[in-house]
């Protein structure tokens, strides 16, 4: 996972394939809290599968407070090295 660049959203986290889920399961449940709403994105099925991993740890990282996740994932076009490409975005909420 990677910090947000510069100008970025400060809630928008990028994730790898190699990104250890239980540390951006942290990340999401922290700014949850703080912040109400999280976004991530990945590229690739490395990538997409380490996010939904984290999604899911992050759940129950925020339910003894109360709280149950959801999120809503959409195609996103990004330029890396010069090059479009499609990643996922992910928004995350509490259920209402």
């Amino acid at each position: 996972m990677q910090p947000p660049a510069p100008g970025q959203q400060p809630n928008l986290f990028k994730v790898a394939s190699t990104s250890n889920p239980a540390s951006v399961a942290g990340a999401i449940a922290g700014t949850i809290r703080e912040r109400g709403r999280c976004e991530m994105q990945a590229i690739g099925a490395g990538a997409i599968n380490q996010a939904v991993k984290a999604i899911a740890i992050a759940r129950g990282y925020v339910a003894p407070s109360g709280l149950d996740l959801v999120f809503v994932p959409a195609f996103l076009d990004i330029m890396v090295g010069g090059e479009e490409r499609t990643a996922i975005k992910f928004v995350i909420e509490p259920r209402r």
